[in-house]
C-alpha cells in the first residue's frame, strides 16, 4: 500500500512541502505517492515561477531516503487554469491562484481514487495512514470544521487545508466541475474553499485533530499553520513553518524542533532555493 498525497503551488511554497514531506516520512512506515500541482504564471507576475523537475527529484530523494518505493510526481495543469479560471472574477484576491489548482483534480487521471490534499503549511504529528484510512464510501469528501468560518458561514463549513477526497465520488457527482464554473462566474470570500463547502452534496465532518488550526495537542494528527485572528484589537496573523524564529517568537511552539532543524540544515542544498 501507498499513501498518496496532493500539493498544490509554485516555487514559493517548495519550503513548505520539503518540511510536510520531512514530517510525513518521520511517521510514515508505507511507501508515500506524492503529486504536486504547478504551473507557470509568470506573464502575470514574476513570483508565479512553477515548481521545477529539479525540485521534484529532490523531494523524491526526500522521500525515498525513508522508503526507497516512494516517488514524486510533478504535474502542471496551467492549461485548465487558463481555460477556465484566468480571467474570472477571483482571479485577483489576497491568495495565490494556486489554491485553485486542487479543483482540478478530477480532471487527471493518474491520480488515485482517493487520497488526501494538505496545503504547504502542514506538518505531520503522527501517521498519514490515520487520516488515509478513514472511510469515505459515500462521500465526496471529508475534512475539519474551519475553525473560523463554522462560526459564520455554517457549522459544517470545512476548512479545505487538510481534505480526504474521494475523488471517484467526486468525478461521479462533479463537485470539482461545478466549484471551477461557480469561481469562474461569482465574486467570492475565500473562493475555493467557499465553493467546495457551498456545492459539496456529501462531506463527513472529521475530528479537529486532522486539522489542528490552533496548536498541537496530545492527539494531532496534522498541525495547519493558518492564519490566526486576534480579536481585541482586531488584526489577523499568518506564522509559516519555514519561518522558524516566529514559530518560536511567536507562536511560541518548539515541538516541531526536529523537523525544523533537519529542514534548515538541508536547506542549503535545495535546488534554486535563493532565486528571485
Amino acid at each position: 500500500m501507498k499513501i498518496p498525497l496532493l500539493y498544490a503551488g509554485n516555487r514559493a511554497v517548495f519550503d513548505g512541502i520539503v518540511i510536510s514531506l520531512l514530517s510525513a516520512t518521520r511517521y510514515c512506515l508505507y511507501p508515500l505517492d506524492v503529486y504536486l500541482l504547478t504551473m507557470d504564471l509568470r506573464d502575470r507576475d514574476p513570483k508565479f515561477q512553477p515548481l521545477t523537475e529539479e525540485q521534484r527529484a529532490y523531494l523524491e530523494a526526500l522521500c525515498r531516503e525513508r522508503n526507497s518505493e516512494s516517488r514524486v510526481r510533478l504535474i502542471d495543469v496551467g492549461d485548465l487554469y487558463r481555460k477556465t479560471l484566468l480571467h474570472s472574477p477571483n482571479a485577483e484576491t489576497g491568495y495565490t491562484p494556486y489554491c485553485f489548482l486542487r479543483l482540478f483534480a478530477d480532471c487527471l487521471p493518474e491520480l488515485p481514487d482517493k487520497l488526501i490534499y494538505l496545503d504547504t503549511d502542514t506538518l505531520f504529528c503522527d501517521d498519514p495512514l490515520k487520516l488515509y484510512t478513514e472511510l469515505v464510501d459515500g462521500y465526496e469528501l471529508a475534512g475539519v470544521r474551519d475553525r473560523y468560518g463554522c462560526r459564520f458561514f455554517g457549522a459544517n463549513y470545512l476548512n479545505s487545508g487538510v481534505l480526504l477526497l474521494n475523488l471517484a465520488e467526486i468525478r461521479r457527482t462533479g463537485l470539482f466541475r461545478r466549484a471551477v464554473d461557480l469561481c469562474a462566474t461569482q465574486k467570492l470570500f475565500l473562493p475555493d474553499q467557499t465553493a467546495i463547502n457551498r456545492l459539496a452534496r456529501k462531506k463527513k465532518i472529521l475530528p479537529r485533530c486532522f486539522n489542528e488550526q490552533k496548536e498541537a495537542r496530545r492527539d494531532t494528527v496534522i498541525r495547519h499553520f493558518s492564519m490566526t485572528i486576534q480579536w481585541i484589537p482586531f488584526r489577523t496573523q499568518s506564522v509559516k513553518p519555514w519561518q522558524v524564529d516566529r514559530v518560536h517568537q511567536i507562536l511560541k511552539t518548539f515541538r516541531f524542533d526536529g523537523i525544523l532543524n533537519e529542514y534548515l540544515r538541508r536547506r542549503p542544498s535545495f535546488p534554486c532555493a535563493y532565486e528571485a
